[in-house]
């Protein structure tokens, strides 16, 4: 499946939990796709724990 097929899919879940269950279920649904996403990318290999933290440079 393509990136834009993917994209799809999720605006469309987006559109109904939004629509269906209101603000709330769309939030919900937005931060566990969000989640899902690291955890994949975790997965795959594509993405390590130190991406998120970056130490820094004292040098000016």
């Amino acid at each position: 499946m393509n990136m834009a097929v993917i994209g799809l899919v999720a605006g469309m879940t987006l559109g109904f939990a939004g629509y269906f269950g209101g603000f709330g279920a769309f939030v919900l649904v937005a931060a566990l796709g969000a989640i899902g996403f690291v955890a994949g990318r975790f997965a795959e290999g594509d993405l390590q724990p130190g991406d998120f933290f970056r130490t820094r440079d004292r040098r000016r």
